[in-house]
């Protein structure tokens, strides 16, 4: 057998110190591969967002808003007559002392009403 020569551990030494610098570098290629494409897929997201949220702006804008329009003139209904209760209650009180008869005291509530 044949034996090499040269110094065995500064091979492997050497050997090591090229291993160990070439994962190093593919893990750095890796990790900025990954932080770019992450980037990347947050650019999209945002883009997405601002296109729905312009795309949300632009709805509301075409949309016509409603308001109740206000009644006509016509359509406002005359205010009821205000019911004296006072008066309602003089009449009750004539037409229980006797002083008016029935019909009297109809004909005074139904003008009062």
């Amino acid at each position: 057998m044949m034996r090499r020569r040269g110094r065995p551990m500064m091979r492997a030494a050497a050997t090591t110190a090229v291993v160990v610098g070439t994962a190093g570098a593919v893990s750095h290629h890796q990790q900025q591969k990954y932080a770019n494409q992450e980037a990347a897929q947050q650019q999209q997201a945002q883009e997405a967002y601002d296109q729905g949220a312009a795309a949300a702006q632009q709805q509301a804008a075409a949309q016509p808003v409603y308001v109740e329009p206000a009644p006509a003139p016509a359509q406002i209904a005359p205010a009821a007559p205000s019911i004296d209760m006072e008066q309602l209650k003089q009449l009750g009180e004539l037409h229980t002392a006797g002083v008016l008869t029935d019909e009297e005291f109809a004909a005074a509530k139904a003008k009062l009403l």
